[in-house]
């Protein structure tokens, strides 16, 4: 389902009972080792309902964690005025240091290079935003450095998160800003 279309109230409702079952779920065991069965049992809801509005438990995975996609293209946009092609937007590294909780599910959804189903999401958004953005300044470059913005982020935030990338929130913000400005400026 698109988030932008109008939900029933109940299947919103069921919707937020599973995502929430599922985050509590995996605050305790990885994602692999969560089953249907338990995950119902938490939300308050039947298996058939389970299947009404998921087709399987990655789904469910990638919907409870699509905040964090929305979180992370405000988090980038956040700067007021003229960047400090240095020092991150607060909203970046205030971004980065709250994956911790859910990092374990993040990471089994978004692998290493920004790749997998949460990966495929976060690109997608981000270079949206980032076209519109490029084309309402009027940079001929739109599609280029849009692309180039998202695979960088999507890339650095995996790998970060799978332990490629040794650094703090605060710092690997402000690594992976250096290198979004950069490519803004490069054109």
């Amino acid at each position: 389902m698109t988030r932008g279309e109008p939900e029933d109230p109940r299947a919103a409702r069921t919707r937020s009972r599973l995502r929430a079952a599922l985050l509590a779920e995996c605050a305790r065991r990885p994602l692999a080792e969560v089953g249907v069965a338990a995950l119902v049992r938490r939300a308050g809801v039947g298996r058939a309902t389970f299947y009404v509005h998921y087709p399987d438990l990655e789904a469910l995975a990638v919907d409870a964690c699509a905040d964090v996609v929305r979180e992370a293209v405000e988090a980038l946009h956040s700067w007021q005025g003229r960047p400090d092609p240095v020092r991150a937007p607060a909203a970046l590294a205030e971004f980065f240091a709250s994956l911790t909780p859910h990092a374990a599910l993040y990471r089994a959804l978004l692998s290493p290079g920004g790749g997998g189903p949460l990966g495929l999401v976060l690109h997608r958004d981000l270079r949206e935003y980032s076209l519109r953005e490029r084309q309402r300044a009027g940079a001929v470059d739109a599609p280029l450095v849009a692309s180039a913005v998202a695979a960088t982020f999507a890339g650095v935030l995996a790998d970060w998160l799978h332990g490629l990338l040794e650094a703090g929130p605060a710092e690997i913000a402000d690594q992976v800003w250096q290198l979004l400005v950069a490519l803004h400026a490069s054109r």
